[in-house]
């Protein structure tokens, strides 16, 4: 099973990140950034084809991605419910996403079909994200997958973080 390998915490990051193979050679390169309505990330092959983007857009009830292999639209990710876990789906492709997102461990089906597992890895080098997909045909869609993911896992603590200095601030003002 093709596997494919992504930094820990570099899709989150407003940096170009570089996927790679289980033997280390680059693959692909996620560019772009994150924060506002209308950014956007870019996968493009080691040769400078563009293969896979995701735009951010927002929505009434949170923020959604639509995303695009090959300048086509191919869905729109969106979180179902969160509770007991996350849940999210992708209604175009009947892909729904899965699992402890909080850890990076996670699936991506489409009903009995695995179409991405992501999992851990500890090297020499550092921590990746070990994305095990069985169809290498759509490794630059599960790769914009795992992009948001990381997005909303990090944007969501990034939140928490500031909300809790803010409150320090505010008790430590009324002394």
């Amino acid at each position: 099973m093709p596997e494919f390998y992504i930094q820990d915490k570099q899709l989150s990051n407003i940096t170009r990140t570089v996927v790679t193979d289980e033997k280390g050679q680059s693959l692909f390169l996620l560019v772009g950034r994150w924060g506002t309505k209308g950014d956007a990330l870019s996968l493009y092959q080691m040769n400078g084809n563009l293969v896979a983007s995701i735009k951010q857009i927002s929505w009434t009830f949170g923020k959604r991605f639509e995303i695009y292999e090959n300048y086509t639209k191919v869905g729109t990710l969106q979180k179902i419910f969160n509770w007991p876990g996350d849940f999210y789906y992708i209604p175009r492709l009947n892909w729904s996403v899965y699992g402890d997102i909080y850890n990076h461990h996670y699936k991506i089906r489409r009903f009995n079909e695995e179409i991405m597992q992501m999992n851990k890895a500890v090297f020499l080098t550092g921590d990746y994200y070990m994305l095990e997909i069985p169809n290498p045909n759509n490794a630059p869609t599960c790769i914009c997958v795992a992009a948001i993911m990381d997005y909303w896992l990090y944007n969501r603590n990034r939140k928490k973080k500031a909300a809790l200095y803010f409150d320090f601030k505010l008790s430590n003002s009324l002394d």
